[in-house]
């Protein structure tokens, strides 16, 4: 089982698409290394789309662009490795790529090899240009089965954006993460709306050895990049992080890390939200409230070692207050037991809580617990 818990690492398109090189992995495999990302669990580097010539090559495999990458990926990889890191790329499932390059549709078994040859520990396989009659759910099996074939362990990321009622099936094919949802732009209402996405009812389908990928981080983009589209402040990325923490979502940076600020840095490596996300049983977040999402959500969370997280998001433009019966998340007053309750963010005993819990949260704010099992 190569996904014991989400992956992380960071991916190429949000912030570059097209405008890919070797040296800017080399650059951003030296930048993970020096701000101290790695050691905040970071290791997969992954270059997306748009890395090869237009057409295969004679012998039918896909060619490197040799002016993007003139040392070849085999070196690339094996450089990215030399910093302790792990090496990602990309294909998909038509018979294009998104951005139209060379895809594997009915070259799975080769582009494996090929992939395994190179040194990938990582394969992103999208879902473009798909031809109409072929079936989704087979295409990603075939990956599947050509990855475990290729004679070395990649972690296997299916990125179909949540069609074709993908949570029933994908883990039959062997991914160890799979994208839930829609493509993200850059700004708090595309956030917001991919989570609330998953929120009502997807969430369970996430757990080890298979998570709920809820695409790319957007963190410290700023508007700059592929995927600018009016940027957020720094408070309502660093609500966009803990959000995708405790959905227990892979965590794959979008921004460019060789420039990223001080606050920026500090939103990916907060190591209290990262425990959460990293979480060894890798149990679901459940919604406490009932019904559709609206734009404040409370979550709860079974953590090891007997630990509890109990969540608070407020989506709204305003201030709100926040409430719930610990009733429904199965603590009952008759129980006799409550909470103790640590905040996450900046560490202050919050006391024994049992029965309700009000918060009080500004527009765009949260506030999480980590909790355990007392007598009252």
């Amino acid at each position: 089982m190569l996904a014991k818990t989400p992956p992380m690492g960071w991916n190429s398109w949000n912030t570059f698409a097209n405008d890919i090189n070797e040296d800017l992995l080399k650059e951003t495999a030296d930048a993970l290394v020096s701000t101290g990302l790695k050691d905040a669990g970071y290791e997969y580097v992954v270059i997306d789309d748009c890395w090869s010539l237009p057409e295969r090559g004679k012998d039918g495999r896909i060619v490197t662009d040799p002016e993007k990458f003139p040392s070849g990926m085999k070196a690339l990889a094996d450089y990215i490795h030399s910093k302790g890191l792990k090496f990602g790329m990309y294909s998909c499932a038509g018979t294009r790529t998104c951005a139209g390059y060379p895809s594997s549709f009915d070259h799975e078994f080769v582009d494996a090899k090929m992939f395994a040859d190179f040194g990938v520990d990582f394969l992103k396989y999208d879902n473009c240009n798909v031809p109409h009659f072929a079936n989704s759910p087979n295409l990603y099996r075939r990956i599947g089965l050509a990855l475990k074939a290729s004679g070395r362990d990649i972690l296997f990321s299916a990125c179909n954006w949540g069609s074709d009622n993908v949570g029933e099936w994908i883990r039959s094919t062997g991914a160890d993460m799979y994208r839930s949802t829609g493509d993200i732009f850059d700004n708090f209402q595309s956030m917001s709306d991919i989570a609330k996405s998953q929120i009502h009812n997807k969430l369970a389908y996430a757990g080890k050895g298979c998570f709920n990928d809820v695409d790319m981080l957007v963190v410290g983009m700023h508007n700059q990049g592929h995927v600018a589209d009016g940027g957020m402040t720094d408070e309502e990325y660093q609500f966009h992080f803990a959000l995708w923490c405790v959905m227990q979502s892979p965590l794959m940076i979008g921004c460019d890390v060789r420039h990223m600020s001080d606050a920026t840095r500090q939103t990916l490596t907060n190591r209290e939200l990262i425990r959460l996300n990293q979480d060894p049983e890798a149990r679901p977040l459940f919604q406490v409230r009932g019904g559709e999402i609206r734009n404040d959500f409370i979550g709860f969370k079974h953590l090891a070692g007997n630990e509890f997280a109990l969540c608070f998001f407020n989506f709204h433009d305003s201030p709100r207050i926040l409430e719930t019966e610990f009733f429904d998340f199965g603590l009952p007053v008759a129980s006799g037991l409550g909470l103790r309750l640590t905040d996450v963010m900046t560490g202050a005993d919050a006391g024994v809580r049992s029965d309700y819990m009000r918060v009080a949260l500004g527009g765009h704010r949260f506030q999480i617990f980590r909790g355990s099992l007392v007598a009252l």
